[in-house]
C-alpha cells in the first residue's frame, strides 16, 4: 500500500489517494508548489466512502494523514467535538486517530433527504487534537457514495388510464404517475415496459429539461370498446443498477365509448293483418332496433318517414321510445286495403335504419261478434292486477259482446286454471262478470292466464286474452329454521368468534320478504348479530367458570308496512377447558399431632378445588417428598401417616403436596404442609451423673454445713413440662437424718449438718419429670465416705454392694429436703405451723395451675376460631412457672 499526491486545477486543493484501499484524501492549501510541503499542516481532510458499509469499515487514519509524530510525549488524544450525531455514523480510536464506520448504516438517502441530486452528500465531523500543547481544530468531510439500494416505487399501485376508442395509432398519452428511485445518476429510474401490451400498446420515455423520465403509452392497433373495454396489464420502473432493481404498478387501461355505432332493427319487414272491425287501441306491432354504444350514444328514438301520409299516421299511433304500434282510430275498409307503414330508428350522428310494416286490411261484410272489457280492477296494456288481500268475490272486469245478429247467439266461458268465474249479469243482456272466487295468494301462484271465450252459433270463436298479476302484500310473518338454536363454543375464544348464522325465510316478495335480525333485549352485549346475513358472532373471550349458559331471544323482522316479525331462542353453552389449576384453601398447612399417633390415623385434610368441570376438574393428590413415611388419600386430601412417628427422632416434617387435575395437558399446584409432633411424656430422665449407683465420693469430716458437696444431673429426651425435672431424696442410709439436702430444680447436695460420724452413707435420689397425665422418673444410689482419707478402697467396695435397709424418706419432691435432727426423733416444736404453711403452699399451687389451664382453653378456643388447625401450646407462661418455683424452693427451705 502506498499514496500519491495529485494537485487539482490550482484551486488549493491536495489530493492524496491511498492505493488498494479506494480511499482518498483532499486537503487544502494555500500554494500549490508547496503542497507536499505543508502536508503536515493541513486542517481539512475528505475521504470518500460508499453508503451502507457494515460496522467496522476502515475509512481513514486522522493522525497519519496529518503526519504527526506519535512518539511524543505526552500522546495525541483525538476526540469528537459533537459525539451525539457523529458516533451515531462514525467510531473515533482515541489514541490513533483512525475512523471507522459505526454500528449504524449510513444511508445516503436518509442523511442527505433535502439535498437536490446534483448536489453530493457529506458528512461533516469536528476532530479535536489534544493535548493542549498540540491542540489542533480539523475539520473532516465524509463524502458518501450513493449505491443502487433502493427500488423504483410507483406512488400508486394501481394506474388508470382512459383511452378513447377512436384513438388514431402512434397517438400518445402520458403517464402521469411515474415511478421514483431515491437512489441518484445511474441508480436512478432509466426506463419503463410493459409486461403484456396485448399487441395494441407500446410504452415510450421522455426526459424533460429537469432529467425527469416520464412514459408514455402509445397506441399501435385502431381501438373498439365494443369488442374490448379495458385492458388490466403491469408497468415496470427498472433502474441502471447492476443487477437492476424493479418496481411494478397494475396499468388499467379503459377504452371510452364514442359513437361510432348506429342503431339497427332486428326485423327490417314486418307484416300485419286486421280485421276492418278492430277495436281502437289494439296492440299491432312493436319495432325493436339496437345500439351496442353506451348512454347518450345509444339513445334511439322512433319515428314514421315523411313519406307516410298524415292521415295514415294519426290512424296508426306509434311510440317514440318504445316503438309500439297501435290502431288509433277507425278503419273505412271501403278506401284501402293495405297500409305501408315506414319507420325510422334515428341515434345521435347517425343515418336512420329503416323499418317497413305493412297492414293488411280484411274486409268484413257480416261483422263477426266483438267482445270489449271494461276492467273494474287496475289495468295496463291488457294486465290486471288485483291485491292477495282482496276477499272472495271481487269484481276484475265486465265484458260486453257486441255485434250480434239477431239470429245468432253467442255463448261466453272462461279458459285457464285459477279461482275465477265468467257469469251472465242479471241485469243487462251480453254483459258477463269477471270476479274471483276465493282469496288469492301470492305465495302460491303470482299471476293467472285467462282465456275469454265468445263462441257463435255460426261457428265463430273469439278468444280474448287477460293476464291477472296477483299483488303481494305483507301477509307473511318470516319463519326462523329453528326456532331453537343450541350453540357450544369453548372458553377463551378469541374475540368475534363466529357462532352460527341465523336462517329464516320470508315468502313474501321485494322488500316485505327481506329479513332483518336483530337481538331481543335479554341478550348481553357481548353478543353481535350482523342484520342482514345473520351471522351471529360474541365480541369477547367467554369463561365458562364466570358464566355456562347464555339464553337470549333473537328477533327476524320484514320490512313490509306492518312489519311483521318472528323470534327464536339461542342457547350458548360455553364448554369447558382445562385453563384453571387445581388450588388448595390455604396457601400451606400446618398439622400438630401427638407422637407416637397410631400409625394410618388420620393427621389432617387438605382442601382443593378445581374451578373447571367433569373430567377437567377432577383432582389427584400425591406426595413428592416424604412417601416412604406418609400417605395421602386421592379423594379426601386426608394425609395419613404409615408408622408411628417419635418426636425425639423427628420433630418437624415438611411435605410438598402436588395437586393435578384430569385436562389434557394437566395443570397442576404445590402447597407444603408443615406436620408438628407434640411431645408425649414417654421417656424417663437419663441420669448422667453419677454414672451408676456404685460411685462414692469422699468428703472430709470436718466439712462445714451448707458447703455443696456434689449434684446428681439428669436429661430427659422430652420437651415443655415433660422435660422439666425435679429431684428428691426417697430412701437413706447412715448418717443422721436430715444431715444432707437436695435441690429439687439443680439436684445440687449441700451438708444440713455436721458430720460427726464417719463411715459410708448413701441417698437414692429419684429424679422425676413434669410430665401428665403421670410423670415419669429414675433413681440413683448417692454414695459418700466420711473420712480424711481413703486407706482401703475394697473396704469401700464391700460397703457398696452389701445389701442392707436402707431408711425411706417417703416424702414429695416439691416439700424438699426437711432438716434432719439428731438420731432421736423429737417432737418438733413447729410441726403445727410447717402443716398450715404445707397446705397453703399446696392451695397456691394448684391455684396457679387452675388458672393456668383457664388462660390456655381460652387462647385455644380463640386459635380454633382463627385456623383450622389445632394448634397445643408446647410452653406454659414463664410468669406462672416462676411463681409455682417460688414457692417450691420457699417450701424447701423450711
Amino acid at each position: 500500500m502506498y499514496a500519491s499526491f495529485e494537485v487539482l486545477n490550482h484551486t488549493g486543493v491536495c489530493v492524496v489517494c491511498i492505493h488498494n484501499t479506494g480511499l482518498c484524501i483532499l486537503l487544502l492549501y494555500t500554494n500549490p508548489l508547496s503542497c507536499l510541503a505543508n502536508f503536515s499542516q493541513a486542517k481539512e481532510l475528505i475521504y470518500k466512502i460508499k453508503e451502507g458499509l457494515p460496522r467496522g469499515t476502515f475509512i481513514g487514519a486522522i493522525g497519519v494523514d496529518l503526519n504527526l509524530d506519535f512518539s511524543v510525549d505526552p500522546p495525541f488524544i483525538f476526540s469528537l467535538a459533537q459525539k451525539k450525531v457523529s458516533e451515531q455514523y462514525v467510531n473515533l480510536n482515541n489514541t490513533t486517530g483512525e475512523l471507522y464506520t459505526s454500528a449504524t448504516e449510513i444511508d445516503r438517502e436518509t442523511l442527505c433527504a433535502d439535498n437536490l441530486e446534483g448536489q453530493g452528500c457529506v458528512l461533516s465531523l469536528d476532530v479535536f487534537v489534544l493535548p493542549q500543547q498540540y491542540f489542533q481544530l480539523v475539520k473532516v468531510k465524509i463524502l458518501i457514495e450513493d449505491v443502487n439500494d433502493n427500488r423504483p416505487k410507483f406512488p400508486t399501485d394501481e394506474i388508470t388510464m382512459s383511452v378513447p376508442e377512436n384513438a388514431p395509432i402512434n397517438a400518445r398519452y402520458a403517464v402521469e404517475q411515474s415511478a421514483v428511485d431515491p437512489d441518484l445518476g445511474p441508480h436512478g429510474v432509466q426506463t419503463y415496459w410493459l409486461v403484456n401490451d396485448f399487441g395494441m400498446f407500446t410504452l415510450d420515455v421522455e426526459e424533460n429539461e429537469g432529467g425527469e423520465l416520464t412514459p408514455f403509452l402509445i397506441v399501435t392497433e385502431a381501438l373498439d370498446r365494443e369488442t374490448q373495454a379495458e385492458y388490466i396489464t403491469d408497468i415496470i420502473a427498472e433502474d441502471g443498477g447492476t443487477p437492476p432493481l424493479l418496481g411494478a404498478a397494475t396499468l388499467k387501461i379503459v377504452i371510452t365509448d364514442v359513437n361510432d355505432n348506429c342503431p339497427q332493427f332486428k326485423e327490417s319487414q314486418i307484416n300485419v293483418t286486421l280485421h276492418g272491425n278492430t277495436t281502437k287501441g289494439v296492440h299491432l306491432a312493436r319495432l325493436h332496433a339496437f345500439d351496442p354504444d353506451l348512454g347518450a350514444n345509444a339513445q334511439i328514438s322512433y319515428a314514421y318517414s315523411e313519406r307516410v301520409p298524415r292521415d295514415t299516421r294519426s290512424l296508426f299511433h306509434l311510440d317514440k321510445i318504445t316503438g309500439v304500434i297501435k290502431l288509433a282510430g277507425k278503419i273505412d275498409t271501403g278506401t284501402a286495403t293495405f297500409y305501408k307503414l315506414t319507420v325510422l330508428a334515428t341515434g345521435p350522428g347517425c343515418i336512420p335504419a329503416v323499418a317497413t310494416v305493412t297492414v293488411h286490411i280484411i274486409k268484413v261484410v257480416t261483422g263477426p261478434p266483438t267482445v270489449i272489457p271494461r276492467y273494474i280492477a287496475p289495468e295496463k296494456d291488457g294486465v290486471v292486477t288485483i291485491k292477495e288481500s282482496e276477499p272472495a268475490f271481487s269484481p276484475i272486469a265486465f265484458f260486453t259482446v257486441k255485434n250480434i245478429d239477431k239470429n245468432q247467439r253467442v255463448d261466453c266461458y272462461l279458459e285457464g286454471p285459477g279461482p275465477f268465474r265468467l257469469s251472465p249479469y242479471q241485469l243487462f243482456k251480453n254483459e258477463y262478470l269477471l270476479e274471483t272466487t276465493e282469496p288469492l295468494d301470492f305465495e302460491r301462484t303470482q299471476e293467472y292466464d285467462l282465456i275469454l271465450v265468445a263462441n257463435s252459433t255460426r261457428g265463430i270463436v273469439i278468444k280474448t286474452f287477460l293476464k291477472v298479476q296477483v299483488l303481494d302484500e305483507n301477509d307473511n310473518a318470516p319463519v326462523f329454521q329453528q326456532s331453537l338454536v343450541e350453540i357450544s363454543v369453548e372458553e377463551n375464544n378469541p374475540p368475534n368468534t363466529f357462532l352460527t348464522q341465523l336462517q329464516a325465510s320470508d315468502q313474501d316478495s321485494e322488500s316485505r320478504g327481506e329479513v332483518l335480525y336483530l337481538l331481543g333485549g335479554d341478550a348481553p352485549g357481548i353478543f353481535v348479530v350482523d342484520r342482514v346475513t345473520g351471522i351471529l358472532t360474541v365480541a369477547t373471550s367467554l369463561d365458562r367458570e364466570e358464566k355456562e349458559t347464555y339464553r337470549f331471544i333473537v328477533r327476524a323482522v320484514d320490512q313490509g308496512t306492518p312489519r311483521r316479525e318472528a323470534i327464536a331462542t339461542v342457547v350458548v353453552t360455553v364448554q369447558d377447558r382445562n385453563d384453571n389449576s387445581p388450588r388448595f384453601i390455604n396457601k400451606d398447612f400446618t398439622f400438630f399431632v401427638p407422637e407416637n399417633f397410631p400409625g394410618y390415623g388420620e393427621i389432617g385434610v387438605l382442601s382443593v378445588t378445581d374451578a373447571d368441570a367433569g373430567e377437567n376438574g377432577w383432582v389427584a393428590l400425591s406426595i413428592l417428598n416424604g412417601s416412604d413415611i406418609f400417605m395421602i388419600d386421592t379423594g379426601r386430601g386426608a394425609l395419613r401417616a404409615k408408622t408411628s412417628l417419635d418426636r425425639e427422632q423427628q420433630g418437624t416434617y415438611q411435605l410438598w403436596i402436588e395437586a393435578v387435575d384430569g385436562g389434557e395437558p394437566a395443570l397442576s399446584s404445590v402447597t407444603m404442609v408443615t406436620v408438628l409432633l407434640l411431645d408425649v411424656n414417654d421417656n424417663p430422665p437419663i441420669v448422667l451423673f453419677p454414672q451408676s449407683n456404685q460411685s462414692y465420693m469422699l468428703v472430709l469430716p470436718n466439712t462445714v454445713p451448707g458447703t455443696s458437696i456434689t449434684e446428681v444431673y439428669a436429661v430427659d429426651k422430652d420437651t415443655g413440662m415433660n422435660a422439666v425435672i425435679a429431684y428428691s431424696i426417697i430412701k437413706r442410709k447412715g448418717g443422721e437424718p436430715g444431715s444432707f439436702a437436695i435441690d429439687p430444680e439443680t439436684g445440687n447436695i449441700t451438708l444440713k449438718r455436721e458430720l460427726s460420724n464417719r463411715g459410708l452413707y448413701s441417698l437414692l435420689v429419684k429424679v422425676s419429670d413434669h410430665g401428665h397425665p403421670e410423670p415419669l422418673y429414675s433413681t440413683v444410689m448417692v454414695n459418700f465416705f466420711v473420712n480424711e482419707t481413703v486407706s482401703n478402697e475394697s473396704y469401700i467396695q464391700s460397703l457398696l454392694t452389701r445389701e442392707a435397709d436402707i431408711e425411706v424418706e417417703e416424702r414429695p419432691w416439691y416439700i424438699g429436703q426437711m432438716a434432719e435432727g439428731p438420731e432421736r426423733y423429737e417432737p418438733f416444736p413447729c410441726q403445727p405451723v410447717l402443716i398450715a404453711l404445707s397446705v397453703t403452699c399446696l392451695g397456691l399451687f394448684f391455684l396457679v395451675v387452675t388458672l393456668t389451664s383457664y388462660i390456655c382453653c381460652r387462647r385455644f378456643k380463640k386459635n380454633r376460631m382463627k385456623r383450622s388447625e389445632v394448634e397445643i401450646p408446647l410452653k406454659i407462661q414463664n410468669d406462672s412457672m416462676q411463681v409455682v418455683n417460688r414457692k417450691l424452693r420457699q417450701i424447701s427451705n423450711i
